[in-house]
């Protein structure tokens, strides 16, 4: 008799998760920083029941976990593991396919989008690449001699400004802004014209990942998202360990930028917006 696959698990138990997460921190930052609790409450955990006699639901603790997060436009669904276990997150991803919603945003390894056919499809894809800061003693190419400051509710208005003309379509969380931190440097006319700040920042479990580096059309090339990542790098660095970002790989200015800055490859990442057929 074919085998059946095990059944599908939710997570409640946040040190469990936790746990998991702390053997590979670099790949699993935003999973980390969602356990406190501003976003908490907005998530769901998977995995598939391992078979474990320990009395709980959480298991052994040893397969992949994928999360859904329900804030913003769309859901967004984080599936992500080492290549070793890509075949373990295809069973797991197959599994999800009655709890997903009709639309969402997914953050996949290995090829996981492809596991969700023929009951989804893929509308966009876009090839990311994970880094962390794995040399900090780098940090100090980048700092030039540009005045960054501290950057907080009361900017709200110049960074949507500067994002409308360096970014358009980012994701960013205004609530950030006071949660923090965010930094940015202003031209003489008093312009925000660069500003770099975190999608996820947590000091209880040491994590941070970097987001919406922009620099004005006018004023690129001139080293201010090297000076702003470094300054944010070092504000970070006091509540954090493990430090990451996510790149464009098709966008080789970048991913050289971060990699002067002390920033290494962890992983290929595909960010794609699926759909149900």
């Amino acid at each position: 008799m074919p085998t059946m696959p095990p059944p599908l698990t939710r997570l409640h138990d946040r040190e469990a998760l936790a746990d998991r997460f702390r053997h590979d921190p670099e790949l699993h930052l935003f999973e980390l920083g969602d356990l406190d609790d501003p976003f908490w409450p907005h998530t769901t955990w998977y995995t598939l029941a391992d078979g474990s006699d320990d009395g709980s639901d959480e298991g052994t603790g040893e397969g992949p976990v994928a999360l859904l997060y329900g804030v913003g436009e769309l859901p967004t669904l984080l599936g992500l593991t080492r290549p070793e276990r890509h075949g373990h997150l295809t069973e797991l991803l197959r599994a999800m396919g009655p709890v997903l919603p009709d639309r969402f945003l997914a953050h996949l390894t290995g090829g996981g989008a492809e596991a969700l056919a023929p009951g989804y499809r893929v509308e966009h894809r876009t090839a990311m690449l994970r880094m962390a800061l794995t040399d900090r003693t780098a940090l100090s190419t980048g700092a030039g001699s540009w005045q960054v400051g501290p950057l907080g509710a009361p900017d709200l208005a110049d960074l949507l400004a500067l994002f409308a003309a360096g970014y358009p379509g980012n994701w960013f969380d205004e609530r950030m802004l006071t949660t923090g931190p965010y930094v940015g440097v202003r031209d003489a006319d008093g312009r925000l014209v660069a500003a770099a700040g975190v999608h996820v920042h947590s000091p209880a479990h040491r994590v941070a990942v970097i987001g919406n580096v922009t620099t004005h059309p006018e004023f690129r090339g001139r080293g201010l998202a090297a000076a702003c990542t470094t300054r944010l790098c070092e504000v970070l660095s006091p509540t954090t360990d493990h430090i990451g970002l996510n790149v464009r790989a098709d966008h080789p200015t970048a991913v050289s930028l971060y990699g002067r800055l002390g920033f290494t490859t962890v992983t290929a990442i595909d960010e794609c917006v699926i759909a149900a057929v």
